[in-house]
């Protein structure tokens, strides 16, 4: 009996190391396989599987009313995804399609499809820098804009033109670059037009603050018209140490009512901005901006003055002085006169030197 339970015990040892060897193995196994569909899986959604040159960055535009399919037709089109497989099985996964935003999205290189997907579904847009100036017209204004956010020119062109629209601002379609401020405005590149138009008439209430009105007021003007006076201080010099002498000067001439006799009015008038040397012929345009036929401001500015401008008509040099005009060594400085006779000497000097530069028109 004894021998018996002996051999009993080592036979069933040996079935239970077989057991334990097969339970190792499947565990093994397990594991393998564990690993596998882990790195399968981070290869997925954790693994980089974005592409920008130069190991930067990108800017991703969906337009609105984009769909999935115009969404991947975008990414696929700019080479951003490496992948697309798997970018397309973890974007059904965590709903993509169902979650399409449009904007601008910054796309940076070595992102995961997680990443990316993430970015896109949460609407989380890069904002835009839209900048603008050195503008002279309307239409020239919705083409800059256009070129930095999502409306077409004509759509934001529209809006400048329409007088029920605009009234609402206060303005009209002869004043309404009036309420553009040059500078650097941070917005969603979606942004739809009648918001941009919002936005600026916000910034522009900004702008004029109490203390800049009231100057305004010092001077006989309100902010429409300092704009237009600043327009064509804006289109007299580019040198802005000199702007309040020449502001100066049209303000003298208002106040005696002078015509303004601005040569920058004329060329609007025209709408030929190449212009250089402004004489008699054009001097005769029937325009209401035509300052040397029409007393007064004219309707509207004839570009959208820059900030260093409209601060140089609030704080204009008060002088005595009622005549300008270029320098004669082409500097782009201005020489003064408070006499016509002065006035005529310089003139002269200067129309000398384009003579001899044979600057005719």
């Amino acid at each position: 009996m004894e021998y018996y339970h002996s051999k009993y015990s080592r036979g069933q040892i040996k079935r239970r190391s077989r057991f334990s060897r097969f339970i190792i193995y499947f565990l093994m196994i397990l594991i393998v396989a564990a690993l596998v569909v882990g790195y399968q899986l981070y290869k997925t959604i954790l693994k980089p599987n974005t592409w920008v040159a130069d190991n930067t960055e990108t800017s991703i535009y969906i337009p609105t009313g984009s769909s999935y399919d115009d969404m991947k037709t975008i990414l696929y089109e700019h080479g951003i995804v490496i992948n697309r497989i798997s970018f397309e099985w973890l974007a059904k996964k965590k709903n993509l399609p169902n979650n399409v935003h449009p904007g601008r999205y910054l796309v940076k290189d070595g992102m995961s499809n997680d990443q990316l997907i993430n970015l896109l579904r949460s609407g989380e847009q890069t904002p835009v820098k839209v900048i603008f100036n050195n503008i002279r017209t309307k239409d020239q204004l919705a083409n800059v804009i256009a070129q930095q956010i999502e409306p077409d020119s004509l759509e934001i062109l529209s809006l400048l033109k329409d007088t029920a629209y605009i009234r609402i601002f206060g303005f009209n379609p002869e004043t309404i670059l009036s309420m553009f401020i040059p500078n650097t405005y941070e917005m969603y590149w979606n942004t739809s037009s009648r918001n941009f138009m919002e936005r600026m008439y916000t910034e522009y209430n900004k702008f004029w603050t109490k203390i800049r009105i009231e100057k305004a007021e010092e001077i006989g003007l309100d902010p429409e018209e300092v704009s237009v006076l600043a327009s064509i201080v804006e289109k007299e010099t580019n040198k802005n140490d000199e702007k309040a002498t020449i502001a100066g000067v049209y303000l003298n001439r208002l106040k005696y009512g002078w015509r303004m006799q601005a040569d920058p009015t004329v060329v609007f008038a025209w709408g030929d901005f190449s212009i250089k040397r402004v004489l008699n012929i054009h001097k005769q345009i029937d325009s209401p901006y035509n300052t040397y036929l029409y007393s007064g401001l004219p309707p509207g500015p004839i570009c959208i003055p820059s900030i260093s401008s409209i601060d140089a008509v609030l704080n204009r040099e008060d002088h005595n002085y009622m005549f300008f005009c270029a320098k004669d060594d082409f500097s782009g400085y201005h020489v003064f006169a408070s006499t016509h006779a002065q006035h005529s000497i310089n003139a002269n000097k200067y129309r000398q030197a384009l003579d001899e530069r044979e600057i005719r028109n």
